[in-house]
């Protein structure tokens, strides 16, 4: 039995299929082995930024001689042997008898240009604070890194303010860490805004 491996809240794809995700060509991913999303929502990175929140509709299992063309044009390809060519490509050495997962999603939220008259730019609090804690790094102080993390496990600014301060009257201290990070992430280019009239 192949050992499965889990896929948690951020899903890394090549730069070239952005595009394509964006403009809902690509609707899914092909992954070697047996692979176990732990969540329903994740976002997607490609070109080492954040650039889609999705939904995944449906997952399931093939061997690579098993892949059809309808697998691959959900992927973004135009048949089977492209798919295959570039899973070769990808995965070297692999083998017609491996076991691929093909991770079938919706296209939710587009994070390449943000409503900046929004508050969080129209993101989710949780997806600022998870985007931060991927991106920021070292220019997160251990306070604010220590606030997002909280974030992403409770999902919610007055539960994260109750368990750090005893108090959801703190609740703008949380508001003010989102609003740096998402200041941080604009000023890197990590994240892209732009007003919408």
């Amino acid at each position: 039995m192949v050992k499965a491996k889990f896929l948690g809240r951020h899903l890394m794809v090549k730069g070239q299929y952005v595009k394509d995700i964006l403009e809902g060509r690509k609707t899914a991913t092909i992954r070697r082995g047996i692979v176990k999303p732990k969540y329903r929502e994740v976002i997607i990175h490609g070109g080492g930024k954040p650039v889609a929140k999705v939904l995944i509709e449906r997952v399931y299992h093939k061997r690579v001689l098993e892949l059809t063309d309808d697998d691959a044009r959900k992927d973004g390809f135009n048949s089977k042997e492209e798919l295959v060519r570039e899973l070769k490509k990808v995965y070297p050495g692999i083998e017609d008898n491996e076991w691929m997962t093909i991770i079938e999603f919706k296209l939710l939220q587009k994070l390449d240009s943000l409503d900046t008259s929004e508050p969080y730019m129209g993101l989710n609090p949780v997806d600022v604070a998870r985007i931060a804690l991927r991106y920021l790094g070292d220019e997160l102080d251990d306070n604010a890194r220590m606030i997002l993390l909280d974030l992403t496990k409770t999902a919610s600014i007055r539960a994260t303010a109750t368990r750090i301060f005893g108090s959801v009257n703190k609740r703008y201290i949380i508001r003010n860490v989102l609003r740096r990070a998402l200041k941080l992430l604009l000023d890197k280019g990590i994240l892209k805004g732009k007003r919408r009239a």
